[in-house]
């Protein structure tokens, strides 16, 4: 019996799309940059810091922040990831190690879960291109969403600013959590 190809582009379902992770083998040959999408890491946007709260990983943001591997950006409404010389010789995120992402889906950002260029959707049109372009973009639009509401209700309840603490992280969690909530609604 012949051994079947490897899928070109995987989506492993979850409860919520916001924990979705999208795979593929074609990222390893990227054209375009010896580490791939992670030459250019996104930002972790207060959704993104919410979810993996949610998820269990208060502890490991605070750790990341002290460690100075995840940085607070503006009024601390996001993180951004570091890039640093990769042993391909160039600069990419911190988190890049010899066999991808050294980060648990769990703490990764939405983005970096589910992106794929459009080159690799494709290629893989015929095997789940189109589900995959399709979450992408709800994703997005979702993220956008997400933001702005945690933004807001951040404003209201820390009206003089807030710190990227315990206390913080612990209500954002919260505030995430209902916004999940009311989108099952």
């Amino acid at each position: 019996m012949p051994d079947r190809p490897l899928p070109l582009l995987r989506l492993t379902p979850t409860t919520h799309r916001a924990d979705v992770l999208v795979t593929t083998p074609l990222c390893a040959a990227c054209p375009y940059s010896p580490a791939g999408c992670c030459a250019a890491p996104p930002r972790v946007a207060l959704a993104d810091i919410a979810r993996i709260v949610l998820r269990g990983g208060r502890d490991f943001l605070l750790e990341e922040i002290a460690a100075g591997r995840l940085v607070p950006g503006k009024d601390n409404a996001w993180l951004n990831l570091p890039r640093r010389l990769h042993a391909s010789g160039v600069a990419a995120c911190v988190y890049l190690g010899e066999a991808g992402c050294r980060l648990s889906p769990e703490r990764r950002s939405v983005t970096c879960n589910v992106y794929v260029c459009e080159e690799v959707l494709a290629r893989a049109e015929g095997d789940a291109g189109q589900p995959a372009r399709t979450l992408r973009d709800t994703l997005e639009t979702d993220l956008a969403r997400w933001d702005a509401e945690l933004e807001q209700r951040t404003r209201v309840r820390w009206p003089a600013g807030h710190q990227l603490d315990a206390d913080f992280l612990d209500w954002l969690g919260g505030a995430f959590a209902e916004l999940l909530a009311s989108d099952r609604d």
